[in-house]
């Protein structure tokens, strides 16, 4: 009778390890983005490797493709672990994409929208034209600023007006605009962010349920950006510590010159206890507002495209965070680990204030 227990338990393992197997990361081409839970490479992968609306597929040209209610879009970046993604048009003309973009019934939501007007104009304008839109007859514009709208409205035809999901939470608004840039979007569910943020692999716990489970987490130290800003903010501190003490014996030594004390004087004293490192509440440092860095790398400050904690130069895609009283820009992880220890500006070194216990909080302004 004990053999059943056993052999269904082998057969139970071999069925896990053919389900791993099954579900390794895919992709279009080997320079195309790698494809893995919750998203489904069609063709490539079993159906069990992939959350219900994440179906990805390969064009003709091995483009990777997101399928969405107002048609296919090639698929340009991904980031599971903030679980946003980029997309542009395959056919490269995404303002036609934008004028009947649909997301409902998708998985999908922008993170930061720009209400932008499209107007057809004479062929006589010459601003910044949507070229994919435009012909020898009339030219196609597209602007989020309200005082260009009231420039065109009363010479030009209103086509349509549109939220467009944007790369950022901010910019001043322009005149014209290409809209050539990526669109990013983002998803809620299912839920594995954390999990991949800790290097673990994110998938169905059954073959039964839609229940997430998190798999093969490697047991690992702290990161880089923690290592740092621990350094940083503890031992700065205990080595002004030491050095104080140092000065105090060699005072003491000199105090006494000639006369020779017993070496127990010394080492009865009572080591000082390390400084306490005070930082920011995680409300708080969670208030502050996120933004997916774009192509053009745009920040508040024109001058600011370096994480002054890491010093490493910002790149497109990368996530930072905005300290909102003196608008200066790090990397999400680097400043979170920073403000935990510390509670002001690694630049100016001015005070954040604390947010009250009872406010809620967005990731960023919501346009």
């Amino acid at each position: 009778m004990d053999a059943i227990p056993f052999l269904f338990s082998i057969f139970l393992l071999s069925t896990m390890a053919a389900n791993s197997q099954a579900c390794e990361k895919s992709s279009c081409h080997r320079s195309e983005l790698e494809i893995r839970f919750p998203f489904r490479l069609e063709d490539h992968q079993p159906e069990s490797c992939g959350y219900p609306g994440f179906d990805l597929s390969c064009d003709a040209t091995m483009q990777t493709i997101l399928k969405l209610p107002s048609g296919e879009f090639s698929v340009q970046g991904i980031d599971y672990g903030t679980q946003e993604i980029w997309i542009n048009d395959p056919k490269n003309c995404l303002p036609r994409l934008i004028l009947s973009l649909n997301l409902s019934g998708s998985s999908f939501r922008g993170v930061y929208y720009h209400n932008y007007s499209f107007f057809k104009c004479s062929a006589d304008y010459r601003l910044d034209s949507i070229a994919c839109l435009s012909d020898d007859n009339y030219t196609v514009f597209a602007t989020d600023s309200s005082r260009v709208i009231n420039f065109l409205s009363p010479v030009c035809d209103l086509i349509k007006s549109v939220m467009v999901p944007a790369e950022l939470p901010f910019y001043d608004p322009v005149w014209t605009s290409d809209l050539s840039s990526d669109l990013l979007l983002s998803w809620g569910a299912p839920r594995c962010g954390d999990c991949e943020m800790e290097g673990g692999r994110c998938g169905f716990r059954s073959n039964s349920s839609l229940e997430i489970g998190c798999f093969d987490v490697p047991k690992r130290g702290l990161p880089r950006t923690a290592r740092y800003a621990i350094t940083v903010g503890v031992g700065i501190p205990a080595l002004m510590c030491f050095v104080g003490l140092l000065c105090f014996l060699c005072g003491r030594v000199k105090a006494f010159g000639g006369r020779r004390r017993p070496i127990a004087e010394f080492t009865s004293m009572v080591t000082p206890q390390p400084t306490a490192v005070m930082g920011l509440d995680g409300p708080t440092i969670e208030s502050y507002p996120k933004v997916v860095l774009g192509e053009s790398r745009r920040l508040p400050k024109p001058d600011d495209n370096t994480c002054s904690i890491c010093l490493s130069e910002y790149r497109p895609k990368e996530t930072l965070k905005i300290i909102p009283e003196c608008q200066h820009c790090f990397h999400s992880e680097c400043i979170d680990e920073w403000l935990h220890l510390n509670a002001s500006c690694p630049i100016c070194r001015n005070s954040p204030a604390k947010s009250p216990p009872s406010q809620s909080h967005e990731n960023g302004p919501n346009f």
